[in-house]
């Protein structure tokens, strides 16, 4: 059982960069960022494998969005910068299991997660 905690959201200006934070409790190969605002459904935005790999949701994100890990510390990282209003969402961090090392793009496929971090960009 891998357990997952996310911490930096909050409320930022338009323009303005964020660093999200996940902890997890043990090593876990796989590992993902995604999002979900209000009324639609949960969006990948970013995976990393061990050593380092990533993969991204959508060229947009790409763009604005860097994710990052630290091994030693068993964290993940997920910067942002330009924000913009569309950004509200509550970010969740995600892995998909201790023995998993395929990246994946879709929830289901993502057996633990952390509770999310709301971030709110206000114009």
């Amino acid at each position: 059982q891998v357990q997952l905690a996310e911490s930096g959201g909050g409320l930022v200006q338009a323009g303005a960069s964020l660093k999200l934070s996940c902890a997890a409790s043990g090593r876990t190969d796989i590992m993902a960022w995604f999002r979900q605002a209000p009324g639609k459904v949960r969006e990948f935005v970013a995976a990393i494998n061990w050593s380092g790999s990533s993969i991204y949701g959508t060229d947009g994100v790409k763009e604005r969005f860097t994710i990052s890990r630290d091994n030693a510390e068993n964290r993940i990282y997920l910067q942002i910068i330009s924000l913009q209003t569309e950004d509200t969402a509550v970010y969740y961090c995600a892995a998909r299991g201790t023995a998993v090392t395929v990246f994946a793009r879709t929830a289901s496929q993502y057996r633990f997660w952390g509770q999310g971090t709301q971030v709110t960009v206000s114009s």
